[in-house]
């Protein structure tokens, strides 16, 4: 560990996500301009304190996810388990299918890595967090920003580079997200999923998924509709989401270049440009959600195209 480490503030900016977009289940992740900051120093006795309503349930000592991740990065570099003060603040809904997890994760690897001395590679940081969740596309979207397009290794290596590819997105396109106003853990809508699919279905995602990265990396905004349908994970976890179904279904005629579940739900996005667009999009989300009697908000969300930012600062009281 790097002698002046012993007495540096770290402060990490992490930007939330969207992940398994449309038939990129996984795979294909997505960054946006809502974001955790995690606050980190060595201390005397840990303590995380959620500075957040929204956090203010989570465990404050050893058991949260925070501290767990990076006293995890300090062992595997070789160091005791540190003692930690942790504040984090985050603008992102909890449990809602937009990354709140996988931004806590890479802010408190980041976090607890520079404290250590840096380590670490920025990759490496990745392979970490990857295998933690066991998906790269949450975790590289916020790491990297843009658009991230990634795959596990073959290799159960703890450190094997992740391989991706990161895309910028494309400056034209505007998201709409709809969250509704219940949460659904991750363990629920991945036990919704199949053990086994069809051979045709398979053939149906990987063709459509193959023409999403393609569409996204030309630009090529009059491919989203066909290329962001899925047969994989979307279907199954309809019944979970109220409104899903016809929003998925009816998205294009009411104005919207693409639409998917967000993450594990029960977040749903929609693509488009133009305000006239937006205003279409906003009276048809209306019309469902009020015929389903689901409370929601909407947000428009602007890409992140940096990824995780790491500022060091004066010590607390300094």
């Amino acid at each position: 560990m790097s002698k002046n480490g012993t007495d540096q503030v770290v402060r990490v900016r992490v930007p939330a996500s969207t992940a398994n977009l449309g038939p990129g289940f996984d795979a294909i992740g997505m960054a946006f301009q809502l974001y955790t900051t995690i606050t980190m120093r060595l201390a005397d006795t840990t303590e995380v304190r959620p500075l957040s309503a929204e956090l203010a349930q989570l465990p404050t000592g050893k058991e949260n996810l925070l501290y767990r991740a990076a006293a995890s990065l300090f062992r595997e570099a070789g160091y005791p388990e540190p003692e930690l003060y942790i504040e984090v603040d985050s603008e992102i809904p909890l449990t809602r299918g937009l990354g709140s997890s996988a931004a806590a994760l890479i802010g408190a690897l980041a976090g607890a890595n520079r404290l250590a001395g840096a380590p670490f590679s920025r990759e490496q940081l990745y392979a970490i967090a990857a295998r933690w969740e066991g998906h790269p596309d949450n975790v590289g979207a916020s790491l990297f920003g843009g658009v991230v397009v990634a795959t596990m290794p073959e290799t159960e290596e703890r450190l094997a580079p992740i391989p991706y590819v990161r895309l910028p997105v494309p400056a034209q396109l505007e998201t709409l997200v709809v969250i509704p106003e219940f949460e659904l853990p991750t363990e629920k809508a991945r036990s919704a999923l199949p053990e086994r699919y069809d051979r045709r279905d398979m053939i149906y995602n990987v063709g459509r998924s193959s023409l999403l990265v393609a569409a996204l990396a030309q630009g090529r905004l009059d491919l989203l509709s066909q290329a962001m349908r899925d047969r994989l994970h979307q279907p199954y976890r309809c019944p979970l989401v109220p409104g899903l179904s016809e929003m998925l279904q009816q998205a294009a005629e009411n104005g919207a270049l693409g639409a998917a579940l967000s993450g594990a739900g029960p977040t749903i996005l929609f693509f488009y440009t133009g305000e006239e667009q937006q205003q279409r999009l906003l009276s048809f989300v209306e019309r469902v959600m009020s015929a389903h009697t689901v409370g929601y908000r909407t947000m428009v969300l602007l890409p992140d195209q940096t990824g995780a930012t790491i500022d060091v600062i004066e010590p607390f009281g300094a």
